[in-house]
């Protein structure tokens, strides 16, 4: 049957989308990184305020992939989307999933207006730099990651 749909996600995906999320953290070796549930990211994606947008790949009425994504603002652009992960399960790789979800998140920067569209890949995920150099995508290696973990906002200004 082999019938592929990238669709925008609902509550009852969630579940599907935390394995996913689970997934992608044992490929990236951090499986215990992963504290998000899917009570929050229902809350957070369909609540009163939502803070995420969600697409998802369905292969014969199974979720088998995902783009996370939310508006970001830059004081020089203007507005853009922020892809914080796309993933598609291992077992269904190499088969152009990953691609279209990444085309119907690039189609949601153009339905916002988006100036930029902007995500991060790690530097030794050469499948996704290979599909990201193939998408015509720039790579740049300038700019340093920076974060603070839960505890350190909770801690600040400790210092």
């Amino acid at each position: 049957m082999n019938t592929l749909i990238i669709r925008k996600a609902t509550r009852v995906d969630l579940p599907a989308v935390m394995d996913l999320i689970r997934e992608l953290a044992l490929f990236e070796k951090a499986p215990e990184q992963v504290t998000n549930t899917v009570a929050s990211m229902e809350h957070d994606g369909f609540g009163e305020h939502p803070v995420f947008g969600l697409q998802v790949a369905e292969l014969d009425g199974i979720v088998v992939g995902m783009a996370l994504y939310f508006v970001k603002y830059s004081t020089w652009k203007g507005k853009g989307l922020y892809l914080d992960d796309l993933v598609v399960t291992a077992t269904h790789r190499g088969k152009g999933i990953g691609s279209k979800l990444f085309d119907a998140y690039l189609q949601e920067a153009k339905s916002i207006g988006a100036k930029q569209a902007h995500w991060q890949v790690l530097d030794w995920n050469t499948p996704a730099i290979r599909l990201y150099e193939k998408l015509k995508a720039s790579i740049e290696a300038e700019w340093l990651d920076c974060k603070m973990t839960e505890q350190q906002i909770i801690l600040y200004p400790n210092h």
